[in-house]
């Protein structure tokens, strides 16, 4: 297919007129014209591109892209090799933060919810990017914990009574702390993003509901990957995940 097929594609799929958002969603770097191998991964680094050359790709799908709202604006440093990799070769890159957040099916939040085995019914927080749900079974919060590990490769930072039971759950991938007063708004027993910060831990525990930091990177690997899965099957494209690892 063609950039621009691809780009309209996306632009409809993911609904990119319906968000706000701290970088541009779409198209970041433009390169060739005919897409027939594509690249995804969470986020745009040096490391991603130069896997993305080695297999010849023609574009690089990533949820973290560049030009973010607070960020220095000049093409200097790290920042201009990455482009520079990206120029020199004639590869795009497009970006999708939040529209891939959300997708119902697509979407960071409904794929942690699929590898979790939580089931969604319904929406919180800014733009309805939170997702509010229950698990199957009522669990521990320590046998929780130890899925959440299993599940993502990774132990999990818990606030909370390990012997708490969990059964209604919120969740929102990513850097979405933020959310956590309005996820207990919902009733829930315990609240997953990816990171924490000091006053969260004084919350959890004055709230009683657990907060699970299972980190940013480890929450948001299976949006980006989905999509690309969902693009190779759709059109015939050559998809390749590529997972840089991130402990954070």
């Amino acid at each position: 297919m063609t950039r621009p097929e691809l780009e309209r594609h996306l632009h409809q799929l993911l609904d990119l007129a319906r968000f706000k958002d701290n970088a541009p969603n779409g198209l970041q770097v433009e390169g060739r014209e005919q897409i027939e191998t594509i690249v995804t991964g969470v986020t745009a680094n040096r490391a991603l591109i130069e896997a993305a050359l080695d297999l010849k790709a023609d574009a690089i799908l990533v949820h973290h892209g560049f030009f973010w709202k607070n960020e220095d604006a000049r093409i200097v440093g790290i920042k201009r090799q990455r482009i520079g990799l990206l120029l020199a070769n004639d590869l795009n890159l497009f970006g999708y933060h939040l529209p891939l957040d959300a997708h119902p099916t697509l979407g960071n939040n409904a794929q942690l919810a699929q590898k979790l085995g939580l089931m969604a019914d319904g929406n919180f927080g800014e733009q309805n990017l939170g997702a509010v749900g229950v698990l199957s079974d009522t669990l521990p919060l320590s046998i929780f914990a130890d899925h959440i590990a299993q599940q993502l490769g990774r132990p999990p930072l818990i606030i909370g009574d390990p012997t708490q039971a969990v059964r209604r759950v919120a969740w929102c991938t990513g850097g979405a702390q933020s959310y956590f007063n309005d996820a207990i708004a919902q009733g829930v027993d315990a609240y997953i993003t990816g990171e924490i910060s000091e006053a969260v831990v004084h919350t959890a525990r004055e709230a009683g509901v657990a907060f699970i930091a299972a980190g940013h990177h480890a929450t948001e690997r299976y949006g980006i990957e989905a999509l690309g899965r969902y693009l190779a099957g759709e059109f015939g494209l050559t998809h390749h995940f590529i997972d840089i690892d991130n402990p954070a």
